[in-house]
């Protein structure tokens, strides 16, 4: 069945939910979205490891939308199942594609994932556009994986509109730096952080069991900040001196004034995860960019509706920026 397309207003949150923390704690923890059962297929790669992509199939010939998740995210996070949802209803196929050790079963090779590894996404749009090589490929990525998107859009330029009709990104931490000097501080680093590094971390020690010498396992034990696991294990594993370089070169705000597809970025000024002040203005960003910068909604967050509320905006928002151009 494929419904009307719904045109969302400019986004505001609820007044019974006010504040960044509690948008985004609550619409992580306590709305409840309803599961997609997926197709999944696996891609085996040349350099031995794989990659897995989980399928809602749709209409032959119609519009084709992937996901790139957040970190430490899945095809089973809530903005999945209700992205998903919404593109099955209108008779889209849709995909979620899971970054390395993220679809339930570890990867094969001493590397992870993270936040610019511009290459992955790319070698990923390319197998989508494989599968559905002529129907149009719209792109969305969400926190680490908006970022990841965007460096692949920037430094690809006018080459991204051989694959990517439109693309969005959806609280992206595009300044990482900002991002990691505010996850490592206070509130933020006794939940948000410790959140992420208790999973981070267990996979860090498998991948320092699994391959001695690489990693200082008895030092990722102890990590209690994102800068000092991304300096013990991000940073080694993928070719970056420390923290601050991996920072500083995986940014995607640099190279946003060389996007050339269609792109809507939306951040909430309320972000826990990256200050209002880190934000770019239009006159930093291409003319193919769209930049929404509501003053609420927390991180991947944007709850609406009375109480217990939904977050319906994000992904009705998502699906009328690609529509613009569905054939």
């Amino acid at each position: 069945m494929i419904l009307p397309n719904a045109v969302p207003g400019p986004y505001r949150a609820p007044a019974w939910l006010p504040g960044g923390h509690a948008q985004t704690l609550y619409s992580s923890l306590f709305i409840r979205v309803p599961p997609v059962e997926y197709r999944r297929e696996r891609l085996e790669l040349d350099d031995g490891d794989f990659l897995d992509f989980d399928w809602v199939d749709g209409d032959p010939g119609q519009a084709v939308v992937v996901l790139f998740h957040g970190l430490e995210g899945s095809s089973a996070s809530h903005y999945a199942y209700d992205l998903m949802r919404r593109v099955r209803q209108r008779g889209w196929s849709g995909v979620v594609a899971h970054f390395r050790g993220c679809s339930g079963e570890d990867n094969r090779l001493p590397r992870a994932y993270f936040a610019g590894d511009s290459v992955e996404i790319g070698r990923i749009l390319r197998h989508v556009k494989s599968r559905h090589p002529d129907a149009p490929l719209h792109a969305a990525g969400v926190s680490l994986g908006g970022n990841a998107l965007l460096r692949w859009l920037g430094e690809s330029g006018a080459a991204a509109q051989a694959l990517v009709e439109r693309a969005a990104a959806i609280s992206a931490p595009l300044d990482l730096t900002a991002a990691g000097n505010a996850l490592d501080r206070g509130f933020n680093r006794r939940v948000y952080t410790a959140h992420f590094l208790a999973t981070l971390k267990q996979k860090a020690l498998k991948k320092a069991r699994q391959f001695p010498g690489t990693l200082d396992a008895d030092a990722i034990a102890r990590a209690a900040s994102f800068r000092e696991f991304d300096t013990l294990v991000t940073a080694r594993l993928h070719g970056f001196r420390d923290a601050d370089d991996y920072w500083l070169r995986a940014s995607s705000r640099p190279v946003l004034p060389a996007i050339r597809v269609p792109t809507l970025i939306v951040n909430a000024r309320n972000d826990p995860f990256l200050p209002a002040w880190a934000l770019p203005t239009a006159a930093a960003v291409a003319s193919d960019v769209t930049l929404e910068q509501p003053e609420t909604g927390g991180h991947v967050a944007f709850p609406s509706g009375p109480f217990p509320g939904n977050i319906d905006w994000m992904p009705q928002r998502l699906m009328q920026h690609f529509d613009t151009v569905q054939r």
